[in-house]
């Protein structure tokens, strides 16, 4: 090769999804030019020495300066969102663009391109919440944002202001199949938990810990098998996000075991967190979030779902409330009921650090799941491979360069977002970036940020070959009895 590279590293113990190599990686124009050995000179140099290099993480479950609809506030915008996790090894988010109720999706996008626009310092898509799905938005909107590169949307069967019945999904999920959208779904009944939250409230139930007596693990069971049903009836491929425990995984790989194209994801707290921490005063509030963390044999089979496929995702879900501050965790008092206290944890710094020290290094997963649940197959489900998720040629070169050598304890003093805790804090850590590149530049250097902002690139989804339904083509019907699925109304049908 007669070009010049504009960055070499040398020496790099390359790990992906598949393969693992030591090699040299050859970058031009923000792109992995060539992988080999004893590369020719670059006009800049970074020397690995030998230590593990993956490919940079995308975060496909991460909200940042999401609208509520109350008195609470997102602490994390685009630029302190990116940066954090831009210094945590993640180089593409995927956050939400969520529709507010009478409004429409095109409004919502709108809206969210202007509050990122000038701010994020990594590559960034975005994914639709549908919250309101009329005929227009249905037949005109979804189909129409599709086409435009928004290949991916969540609904909620949960929360007031976001839940969806099931007719409205089923419409939803028939726009996805014929489209070939992947949908995301939060899976929690909302009626048990309504009914669960005034009878704890009755008996004067008001601290953390009702939160998670509020929603015992049958709400999310059943809000499981619902959405695999529906989505079986549809013929169409779904995401069930942020799985807590045991129950819903039987459900979950009861449909794989059918041959369903059912996915799923976890989320760090459930790796790691217990139930007990909502009894834990301050950290009780700290720790709300849903579903909840579980006991710990769900916390193992968790970890089980991971080692035998159920997963393909550990996202962090990155809901970033402050405790202290204003619009945050204490919003409605000093000691509000647990029904009155925003839900999420903070966590797109540290998904991939704590998977590497309490996955790879501990020996609970290998280096090439960790790829896969932390990159690749986020970059395969929302429609970004091979540009993100792989080390290839002719990929972005969006890389990590682990330094697994120096134990520290983890403290919130480290961290770049804006919350004034983790739920990490006091956590021994055996892993972290020394090093990040997006698009071949250093943004986060082992010691500091370094990404300018602004330099974060919008990326349009292509549709994920994963979204596709089983049977494309129309089934037959004979005389008696459905020989091959059902008819799927005229305006549903696949369109490949």
């Amino acid at each position: 090769m007669n070009e010049t590279f504009d960055l070499v590293i040398r020496r790099a113990d390359i790990a992906t999804a598949v393969d693992r190599f030591h090699a040299d990686i050859g970058i031009i124009g923000g792109r992995i030019a060539a992988l080999g050995v004893k590369l020719a000179a670059g006009l800049q140099e970074i020397d690995a020495n030998g230590r593990l290099v993956t490919p940079g993480g995308v975060d496909g479950h991460c909200h940042l300066d999401q609208p509520t609809g109350d008195d609470s506030v997102m602490a994390d915008d685009f630029t302190s969102g990116t940066v954090s996790a831009a210094c945590g090894g993640t180089t593409t988010v995927i956050p939400f663009a969520c529709q507010q109720k009478g409004q429409s999706l095109r409004a919502a996008i709108d809206d969210y391109h202007r509050r990122a626009e000038g701010r994020a310092v990594i590559d960034y898509a975005f994914h639709l919440i549908v919250t309101d799905p009329t005929p227009h938005v249905i037949h005109e909107e979804l189909p129409q944002l599709i086409e435009e590169g928004y290949t991916s949307f969540k609904i909620y069967m949960t929360y007031d202001a976001l839940k969806l019945d099931d007719r409205q999904m089923i419409e939803v999920l028939a726009t996805a199949r014929k489209h070939g959208a992947m949908t995301m779904i939060h899976a929690e009944n909302a009626d048990c938990i309504a009914w669960l939250t005034e009878a704890l409230l009755e008996q004067g139930i008001t601290a953390p810990i009702g939160h998670a007596l509020s929603r015992p693990m049958l709400v999310e069971r059943e809000a499981t098998h619902r959405a695999i049903s529906l989505a079986e009836l549809v013929d169409t491929p779904i995401l069930i996000v942020h799985v807590s425990g045991a129950e819903a995984i039987d459900q979950i790989r009861w449909a794989q075991g059918r041959g369903l194209s059912v996915f799923a994801e976890t989320c760090p707290h459930y790796l790691l967190l217990t139930d007990d921490m909502l009894d834990d005063g301050a950290r009780g509030y700290q720790c709300i979030c849903s579903p909840p963390p579980r006991d710990e044999a769900n916390r193992q089979a968790v970890w089980d779902g991971l080692n035998n496929g159920t997963f393909q995702l550990v996202s962090s879900d990155h809901a970033p409330f402050t405790y202290a501050g204003p619009g945050g965790k204490l919003t409605a008092g000093d000691n509000p009921s647990f029904d009155r206290v925003p839900n999420g944890m903070p966590g797109i710094e540290t998904r991939m650090p704590l998977l590497m020290s309490d996955g790879v290094l501990s020996g609970r997963i290998d280096i090439h799941a960790f790829v896969a649940l932390t990159a690749t197959n986020a970059a395969k489900l929302y429609g970004l491979y091979p540009a993100k998720g792989s080390i290839a040629i002719g990929s972005d070169a969006d890389l990590v360069i682990w330094d697994t050598e120096h134990e520290f304890v983890l403290s919130n003093d480290h961290l770049h977002h804006n919350v004034d805790y983790t739920p990490y804090e006091g956590w021994r850590m055996r892993a972290w970036p020394a090093c990040t590149l997006s698009r071949g530049e250093v943004v986060w250097d082992g010691t500091r940020p370094t990404g300018a902002y602004g330099r974060g690139l919008f990326l349009k989804a292509l549709r994920p070959q994963l979204a596709r339904p089983r049977h494309p083509l129309e089934p037959r019907i004979g005389p008696h009895k459905v020989l091959s699925g059902f008819a799927m109304p005229a305006a549903y049908r696949f369109q490949p």
